[in-house]
């Protein structure tokens, strides 16, 4: 389970995060809703180690992790898909893949499991192509596979839905759905298709602001109007 427990971060003297809680529990889609520029992405990078918290804790499996940098995340368990995917476009799909199994040693760093490839089959179709002449869609579907090769335990999704084709979406939504209910981690899901986000969650928290202003079951959504908070 990853903990965040009133995180506070600032920019210069901006308060961008005010005392921001949830739980993420293992075997769960923990989503995080909010409208442009309430500090979603923010959190996610303090998650990260990627910006430092002024106050509060991050805590893994009982482990506060709060002043790790971010390859010791990494190592703990943490993995995270950016916007933007951030793959590296001149690599093949299986050089990226293999990048993100950076943390493992000897012939396990050299292999791509295969269940990555079954889980999305036209990575394995195009697994000698380069990451910057695959689509959207698919390059969103590498930069997962790739957070997914650390085997972590926290997967964090910001807004993987973005400029990508319904099909995808669809697609995106199922493996998402299967990892968490495979009961092997937490999925934190930052995301503005409310629609996306209220099919796939297990639990909900609203921003605005930069502060927590509503959270609950994934069930309830509907009849809190959370789809209403979110509107842009």
């Amino acid at each position: 389970m990853l903990e965040v427990n009133a995180v506070n971060q600032y920019y210069g003297g901006s308060h961008i995060l005010r005392d921001v809680s949830f739980q993420a529990p293992i075997g769960e889609c923990s989503v995080v809703l909010g409208r442009n520029g309430v500090g979603k992405t923010t959190l996610l990078k303090c998650l990260m180690g990627i910006l430092p918290i002024k106050s509060g804790q991050i805590v893994l499996d009982g482990k506060d992790i709060s002043k790790l940098s971010p390859e010791q995340r990494v190592r703990a368990g943490l993995a995270y898909v950016p916007q933007g995917r951030d793959i590296f476009s001149t690599l093949t799909v299986e050089e990226n893949i293999l990048i993100g199994m950076a943390k493992f040693s000897g012939a396990k760093a050299k292999k791509v499991p295969e269940y990555l490839y079954e889980i999305f089959p036209i990575l394995h179709e195009m697994k000698h192509r380069r990451g910057g002449d695959l689509s959207g869609g698919q390059q969103q579907q590498l930069a997962i596979a790739r957070a997914l090769a650390s085997e972590p335990k926290v997967l964090i999704l910001d807004e993987p839905t973005e400029g990508i084709q319904p099909s995808i979406i669809k697609d995106i939504g199922r493996v998402i759905r299967k990892l968490a209910d495979g009961g092997e981690m937490a999925i934190i899901l930052v995301e503005q298709f409310y629609d996306f986000a209220e099919e796939l969650a297990d639990a909900y928290t609203v921003m605005a602001r930069g502060q927590v202003i509503a959270q609950g079951r994934g069930v309830e959504m509907p009849d809190k109007g959370i789809k209403d908070l979110v509107a842009i």
